[in-house]
């Protein structure tokens, strides 16, 4: 970067701790903030001397942020809409009865009022037994897993959390070659104990993040990668859930059964 790069702002999608701490460990400070066309800009951000690393900062002056019973982030201030044109059915939907915009995101607050997003509402999933789980933040942690290139959460409805989890190509083959594997297939090589049991120290580190009742109990190696080309992935590299839930529900069904 020429080293004269003081920070760089990040928006738009979620950084995450890991990233973070990378680009910070590498003498950039990233200063990463929160908003919503909505807020018509930034709503929190954090600043180079009031920084905390997987958090997007503390609210903007005049800005209020509250977090719902539900865990929703609520925002109020100056900064937010007035209301969608001429929709008043949408504006009942996002806006509470005193006047708080709901983003439709799931976050905290800390003690000293840095906000905290761990995932979105629509995306939580319920289990039978009632529990509710953010899967972001147990996504973000098992990709963080040098072998493992995407992850999807999975339970909703459903007994206990589970994952489906594809392989990183490019680093699966100095493993392979290490551990003198012979293999034909990814599918082959996706039923390996020792590749298993690898993946597996993945999933444990992750589950440290979360209580017992919100942890992966069981996962699978899918024999392909999510990408664009395939439909799973979106332009910037989103997961599209519902397409993956139709393709490999025959792996889903296979984890509870």
């Amino acid at each position: 970067m020429g080293g004269r790069v003081e920070a760089a702002i990040s928006g738009g999608a979620p950084l995450g701790e890991r990233l973070g701490h990378f680009y910070r460990g590498a003498g950039i400070r990233i200063l990463e903030g929160y908003g919503l066309t909505e807020t018509t800009a930034g709503a929190t951000l954090n600043l180079s001397d009031h920084l905390r690393i997987g958090s997007v900062g503390r609210p903007i002056p005049g800005t209020s942020i509250r977090i719902d019973d539900d865990g929703e982030v609520l925002i109020k201030g100056p900064i937010v809409m007035r209301g969608y044109w001429q929709n008043d059915a949408a504006n009942a939907e996002v806006f509470t009865e005193d006047g708080w915009f709901k983003t439709g995101d799931l976050g905290r607050l800390d003690d000293e009022g840095f906000l905290f997003i761990v995932g979105r509402k629509k995306e939580l999933i319920v289990t039978s037994g009632g529990k509710n789980v953010a899967p972001a933040v147990l996504e973000d942690r098992i990709r963080a897993h040098p072998l493992v290139s995407q992850c999807v959460v999975v339970g909703d409805n459903k007994p206990f959390i589970a994952a489906l989890i594809t392989l990183d190509l490019d680093a699966l083959k100095p493993w392979v070659a290490i551990h003198k594997k012979e293999w034909t297939s990814v599918a082959e090589l996706a039923k390996d104990p020792d590749l298993i049991a690898v993946i597996q120290t993945g999933v444990d580190e992750a589950n440290k993040a979360v209580s017992r009742a919100e942890s992966v109990r069981k996962f699978t190696i899918l024999p392909v990668d999510f990408t664009i080309a395939g439909g799973q992935l979106t332009a910037k590299l989103s997961i599209k859930r519902h397409v993956v839930a139709k393709e490999f529900a025959d792996e889903i069904e296979a984890l509870y059964n």
